[in-house]
């Protein structure tokens, strides 16, 4: 009786390698693929270029494949311990780095039952790396980065959003992830903060940055990366400039723009009440909101109303009163903003609101009530959860403390434990944006 084999693969692209592997592995026996599910593609990965069920359909046909199934983790636990393989296939490339304990999971999970780990020679192909390089231009391409954030709220909750302020930090944002309880982790999309931004230029947070420098910034962040942005709008300015910031914003592929309740000089929200801010009234905001929306030309993109009733300590009756108008006025999403250091009155207005209106989606920003993980706010309703300031607050004192060392020795030998290796700085940056 013929061994089962089995092997998982993304397969959003097809290529030499996977076929090189599957025809090695049907030499040990009956070969059954794991191919990922659009969620956990996007979990590791970004989101698939190619559904599932395309993909899958792909595999199926590749000679030696006897069985295609879905697979919901890299580590593929549930699906090893439901067919109990008698060989797990995979490239030896998974020994170190990121996947690591993704492999360490295979084993012990193998280790259960009997079953034995079998990798084959991983071999570089410098083709592979073009055809990989080809998927990501696409994938930067405005109408492919447009959707993939409604394309994400339909696949997990809540949504992981970090901010990024220049290419550097798209970079990082881009780039990074850790292996946690549920698998691979990574970022789903980046914030573009007016906070951060103009923090970084140097400039308070006034919108005092103009709209073209704005602009700018989004830019260099879209040439080096390919995950959805989603903008600070901050007011959203006057209505008629709101009409066209909106559909500049659509054309060059940003997924969407929060903008605020507020009037006047701005001021951070989490000066509060003291700042001297005012709030606008519902019906001028449901008239911005509204002419926004006219200016949309696809069903992409997202214009997300941002309450600040809490901040202004006004209470979750203002602010749910708001939100109803906001979603009737067009609103794609809600966002409800708090200073407060514990979750209490962001959860009272989620539940609430959710008790009434099951399916708009709803952004929180826990900068203050930071002890709350992302389960416990998606379990309050929460689609979207955005860090949004942490890159520059970790920038600003990590320099200032390189800067004071070499002025206070007078050299900079002190500061090379504080300071990555400018060889590991330049690897971040893919060859062919250098």
């Amino acid at each position: 009786m013929a061994k089962t084999v089995f092997l998982s693969i993304n397969a959003d692209v097809i290529h030499s390698g996977h076929i090189r592997i599957i025809q090695r592995a049907a030499e040990l026996g009956d070969v059954i693929v794991g191919v990922l599910s659009d969620e956990a593609e996007n979990e590791f990965n970004d989101y698939p270029s190619v559904s599932y069920e395309d993909r899958a359909s792909i595999v199926r046909s590749i000679k030696g494949v006897v069985e295609v199934i879905p697979v919901s983790t890299m580590d593929c636990r549930e699906e090893l311990l439901s067919l109990r393989p008698d060989i797990v296939v995979h490239g030896d490339n998974w020994k170190s780095g990121v996947f690591a304990p993704v492999r360490r999971k295979v084993i012990e999970t193998l280790s259960m039952y009997g079953g034995r780990l079998v990798e084959f020679p991983y071999s570089h192909n410098s083709c592979l790396d073009e055809i990989e390089n080809a998927s990501r231009r696409e994938l930067a391409m405005p109408e492919r980065r447009r959707p993939r954030l409604k394309q994400l709220l339909g696949m997990r909750r809540p949504v992981r959003v970090m901010e990024a302020h220049n290419g550097l930090t798209g970079l990082i944002v881009e780039s990074t992830q850790v292996e946690g309880p549920d698998g691979i982790r990574q970022f789903d999309a980046m914030w573009i903060s007016s906070l951060t931004d103009s923090t970084a230029k140097g400039k308070p947070d006034t919108e005092l940055v103009d709209t073209t420098s704005r602009i700018n910034t989004i830019e260099q962040i879209m040439e080096v990366t390919t995950k959805p942005i989603i903008l600070d709008g901050d007011s959203g300015g006057l209505i008629e400039h709101f009409q066209f910031f909106v559909s500049t914003l659509e054309r060059i592929g940003v997924s969407a723009v929060i903008i605020e309740d507020k009037v006047g000089l701005k001021r951070n929200s989490l000066f509060g009440a003291s700042g001297g801010q005012g709030q606008d009234t519902i019906e001028h905001f449901c008239a911005k909101i509204r002419a926004g929306k006219n200016s949309v030309r696809t069903p992409d993109f997202m214009i997300i109303a941002r309450i600040e009733s809490l901040i202004l300590e006004k209470g979750v009756d203002d602010a749910l009163d708001r939100a109803r108008a906001y979603v009737a006025a067009g609103a794609d999403g809600i966002m409800i903003h708090s200073k407060s250091k514990t979750p209490d009155e962001v959860y009272e207005f989620c539940d609430r609101f959710r008790s009434e209106d099951s399916s708009t989606p709803l952004v929180v920003v826990p900068t203050s009530y930071n002890t709350e993980t992302e389960e416990q706010l998606g379990s309050h309703g929460a689609n979207i959860v955005i860090y949004a300031n942490h890159l520059i607050r970790a920038a600003f004192p990590a320099m200032e403390k390189v800067a004071r060392t070499i002025l206070r020795n007078g050299r900079s030998k002190e500061v090379d434990d504080l300071c990555m290796p400018i060889k590991e700085v330049i690897t971040l940056i893919p060859a062919s944006n250098q």
